[in-house]
């Protein structure tokens, strides 16, 4: 080996990566970044689980309970509602993720030392989650039974009845075995989605500048809305007959059917397809090499899988996390997806997470156009 032409070549290839600045950056900044970023994102740990009380009695004894739950860590009071109905709404729209009821006679029972019933409704949509409200409500419930058996026993010196003081009934909805599978399939099948439609235009423009025929349609008649269209309008087809076909694994193999409206569903996956072609159409106005395209994807891949709730539950991430993966547009389609195929709701739960993704959709896909028109003028 001659060491004079290895240092050559070795001298050739960092003056190279020196001058490849987006490579770079992606070499020094994104392990740091990601490490930060993902070491607080990704925790098994759940906290925070949001939760409705509709508290009927309204005693100082359910005041106790609630402040029970709260001050457990597990729980986070999203709102006191008045009607039973709102609990439904509430948890069908994904606003809480359990509801707590407490009935009229609470403390009545308390007092007369019978046992009082509360109930727990459970979103089981998200089995994690679900597993974890429901365990950490027992122990609730049984400390605070002990501790109130505890009171009598000082109050009277008597023995007191071995049963519980408070009961808790609960109910899981919408997967009551909380079968994992159940709630992944709609993640990844938006999941999925999302990384092949944006890896496919992200490719799109950069392999016609890698070929020389970028310049060729520049010289044509062709406006770069025609083209951005142009480019787009396949790929669009292509990624819905992807949909159609996920959606078809999903209900006929893995065994989970779409409960709600199909065709809503179908509409804002198309909705959901734009704001990622759109994505990659953009990629492609930045990256110069197929290369660069990839690594683009990459940043925008990776922080969906763990920022958008699709392995790893948002309540309990940082406020800074959460605000960067409500930046993701499959953060709001995962909650469409999971709302419509597994809760079964329409567009009333919905219409939040459809108008932010069809903001996003426009917006990507507008600067994506403009970009492009400021490099083919």
């Amino acid at each position: 080996m001659n060491w004079q032409r290895l240092r050559s070549i070795i001298v050739k290839e960092i003056i190279q990566i020196k001058r490849d600045r987006a490579s770079l950056a992606i070499i020094f900044v994104m392990p740091v970044m990601m490490l930060l970023l993902f070491g607080y994102a990704v925790t098994t740990d759940v906290e925070n689980i949001s939760i409705v009380v509709f508290d009927q009695a309204k005693t100082a004894e359910s005041r106790q309970l609630v402040d029970a739950f709260t001050n457990s860590g597990y729980f986070i009071i999203q709102e006191f509602v008045e009607y039973y109905r709102d609990v439904e709404s509430k948890i069908d729209s994904g606003t809480a993720k359990a509801g707590l009821i407490i009935p009229p006679d609470y403390t009545k029972r308390l007092k007369r030392k019978d046992s009082a019933q509360v109930q727990l409704l459970v979103d089981g949509s998200d089995p994690l989650v679900a597993r974890t409200a429901l365990s950490a409500a027992q122990v609730i419930a049984q400390h605070k039974s002990f501790v109130l058996k505890l009171q009598d026993i000082k109050k009277t010196g008597l023995p007191v009845d071995a049963r519980q003081s408070i009961d808790l009934r609960y109910r899981i909805w919408y997967n009551p075995d909380m079968e994992s599978v159940k709630f992944n399939i709609p993640g990844l099948i938006g999941l999925i989605m999302q990384n092949i439609t944006v890896m496919l235009t992200g490719f799109a423009l950069v392999r016609e500048r890698e070929r020389g025929t970028l310049e060729q349609l520049i010289i044509t008649p062709v406006k770069p809305v025609e083209l951005v269209a142009g480019k787009l309008v396949p790929y669009v087809v292509i990624a819905f007959m992807d949909v159609l076909l996920a959606l078809m694994v999903g209900t006929f193999w893995f065994d989970v059917p779409v409960r709600g409206n199909l065709f809503l569903l179908l509409f804002l996956s198309f909705v959901f397809l734009l704001a990622a072609l759109g994505f990659g159409m953009f990629i492609s106005t930045v990256a110069k090499t197929q290369l660069q395209a990839m690594q683009m994807s990459i940043l925008l891949m990776l922080p969906s899988v763990l920022l958008s709730g699709f392995m790893f539950p948002r309540d309990s991430m940082p406020p800074f996390v959460q605000f960067l993966g409500a930046l993701l547009p499959l953060t709001y389609f995962l909650e469409i997806l999971r709302g419509i195929i597994l809760k079964g709701v329409g567009l009333e739960y919905i219409w939040k997470n459809a108008s932010i993704l069809a903001a996003f959709s426009v917006s990507i896909i507008t600067m994506a156009a403009l970009r492009l028109s400021k490099r083919l003028d």
